[in-house]
């Protein structure tokens, strides 16, 4: 994994990233962090490259040690509206809003910069190569994918405990079995098509 770096090495510095882009199903959140560098965390990396256990672990310790921290997301209904980036980005925007400590910079995942008045840059694959972007991207997941495991006693039969939403093989079959949940979202392709075949019937 490449070494965690940052172009702004500024105190109050805030990472930020969000998880859900591709799921079928569910809201997209983002996380905001602010890490204290006088009390370090112990194996921050890409929340994807860690095991469940591990980002468990650490997303009690991330919110025990942070300067701030702060999980928003942007609603299924929202991304319906403005299109699953402009959620993303506003998912972020709400998250680094809501720290409790107003950072001097922030640095974010991705390729694009929300609309908003604070200093920040972009960094690309981010989650694997800044500590605060990572750590953000812990607390995002780990969020989304324990409401998504909710969702599966809410809504059984599509598997959402195992998926997350994501459109497997499994996923597909439950959707054209059971139709559309209310957590679907309905400006994606395969949900859209469904729902259309489903009105010509």
């Amino acid at each position: 994994m490449e070494p965690f770096v940052s172009v702004y090495q500024g105190h109050l510095s805030a990472g930020v990233d969000e998880v859900g882009r591709g799921p079928l199903a569910g809201d997209v959140v983002a996380a905001a962090v602010i890490l204290d560098m006088n009390n370090p965390i112990e194996g921050l990396a890409d929340s994807k490259k860690l095991t469940e256990r591990k980002r468990e672990k650490l997303f009690v310790e991330i919110q025990a040690k942070a300067l701030s921290w702060c999980i928003s997301r942007a609603s299924v209904e929202e991304i319906d509206q403005i299109n699953i980036l402009q959620a993303s980005l506003l998912a972020m925007k709400r998250a680094v809003e809501g720290l409790a400590v107003t950072p001097e910079h922030v640095l974010v995942d991705g390729n694009k910069i929300p609309s908003w008045q604070f200093s920040a840059e972009a960094v690309v694959k981010g989650d694997a190569r800044v500590a605060s972007i990572s750590a953000a991207s812990i607390l995002a997941k780990v969020t989304r994918d324990r409401e998504m495991i909710a969702f599966d006693q809410t809504y059984p039969g599509y598997g959402f405990a195992g998926h997350k939403g994501y459109p497997t093989k499994v996923h597909m079959a439950a959707l054209d079995s059971l139709g559309p949940s209310p957590i679907h979202r309905t400006s994606f392709g395969p949900v859209k098509r469904l729902i259309e075949q489903l009105e010509i019937f």
